[in-house]
């Protein structure tokens, strides 16, 4: 079998597994019990959160451990929502090709009279600098626009994003869920307010994640009932999960530049080999991605026919977030960059990581051309774009 989905998940990595199976045999005690075993819970806690801020430029008491990604981004938002509307402010800057964690959350706020922009994004992918500063107002109390997008993999200019958003005093919130692990992140240097992130994404476990909020942002509960993460975040932590996010997490720093360079190299060979379909095109922009994602738009085919004829052939891959997987609607994301409603169905998503190798891509390359060519054999829209009857638009 050939893992070619890896930004839906990745595999946990052993090392991770290792110290996750040390911690339940050894570690297993509730961290807010205050005998031996409970108090060992809770050093095996600090030190984890001290290594993570240490992963991520930030300060031990900045770091809040969640189940995940779409908690951490309802909880930074809604955090941001709550403190803005104390001050009478009610405006929130985003962009139309968030993750459903953060779009879904700002679209219940809207129903709770906040009013949000959803800048438009570029046909590259990219959202600027310079186009979130002329949408802040001075009602604007919180930007969220994520480092890194789940589907196409255009990473944004983040650094520059936070220096707007800290010139107009206006939080800025990431949702760097695809990106942790796999680019260089540094909350200070770039100017980041709040954080989120998962750890399955970078060979950790499900489940776990962690949401940076730099010093001085209040962070309101989103989950009552107890009085852990310093009252943030109540229910007892995933004392286990939590080592073994931060271990993975250390490990894909530790080789981040090899593995990027690595990876980066069998993803233009994979861009190389698809740009030769006919009628094909490469969505977000060519350099400025994640190491490992390629994702195509093929003209004539459409359905969840690709992936269940790659998962035929060995190959695991899908058509675009795993989060929208059952959804008959076309990408939000493509639409967004200006994919026509008939393009965007024919979207697919190759996400690959450190372990995929040459072989991998040489297969992925023989079996993706046969089946575009397969599926177009007997599709009516195909049949009317080759006749003339319409025309291409790839």
């Amino acid at each position: 079998m050939i893992y070619a989905d890896n930004a839906a998940t990745t595999k946990l990595s052993p090392h991770a597994l290792e110290v996750m199976v040390e911690t339940a045999q050894n570690t297993w005690g509730n961290p807010s019990s205050l005998y031996e075993l409970g108090q060992r819970a809770q050093e095996a806690l600090s030190d984890a959160r001290s290594r993570m801020a240490a992963l991520l430029g930030a300060d031990a008491k900045e770091i809040y451990f969640t189940s995940g990604g779409s908690e951490g981004d309802n909880h930074a938002i809604r955090s941001c929502a709550r403190l803005g509307a104390a001050k009478g402010k009610r405006h929130i800057i985003s962009t139309a090709f968030e993750h459903h964690a953060v779009l879904h959350t700002l679209k219940r706020l809207e129903k709770e009279g906040y009013e949000v922009t959803y800048l438009p994004v570029h046909e590259n992918g990219i959202v600027t600098a310079d186009e979130v500063k002329a949408a802040i107002r001075p009602d604007t109390c919180l930007v969220t626009i994520m480092f890194a997008n789940n589907e196409i993999g255009t990473i944004q200019p983040v650094k520059e994003i936070g220096a707007v958003c800290r010139a107009a005093k206006v939080p800025f919130h990431t949702d760097a869920v695809q990106a942790a692990g796999h680019v260089k992140i540094d909350v200070k240097e770039m100017n980041i307010d709040l954080l989120s992130l998962s750890a399955h994404k970078f060979h950790g476990p499900r489940g776990v994640g962690a949401l940076y909020c730099r010093t001085g942002l209040p962070l309101y509960p989103l989950i009552e009932g107890g009085a852990q993460e310093r009252n943030r975040r109540a229910g007892t932590e995933n004392v286990m999960g939590i080592r073994g996010m931060v271990t993975a997490l250390e490990d894909m720093v530790k080789d981040l530049d090899k593995n990027a360079a690595y990876v980066s190299r069998l993803r233009d060979k994979l861009i190389d080999g698809l740009s030769a379909v006919p009628h094909s095109a490469l969505n977000g922009d060519r350099a400025n991605r994640l190491p490992g994602n390629v994702n195509f738009c093929f003209e004539g085919i459409e359905g969840e026919s690709r992936p269940l004829l790659l998962d035929q052939a060995g190959i695991c891959a899908s058509s675009g977030s795993a989060c929208t997987s059952g959804s008959l609607d076309p990408s939000h994301v493509l639409l967004a960059i200006g994919r026509p409603h008939e393009v965007a169905h024919g979207s697919l998503r190759l996400t690959l990581c450190e372990e995929n190798t040459e072989a991998d891509v040489d297969a992925i390359l023989k079996a993706v051309p046969e089946i575009v060519e397969y599926l177009r054999g007997f599709s009516p829209i195909w049949q009317d774009l080759e006749s003339g009857r319409r025309a291409h638009m790839l």
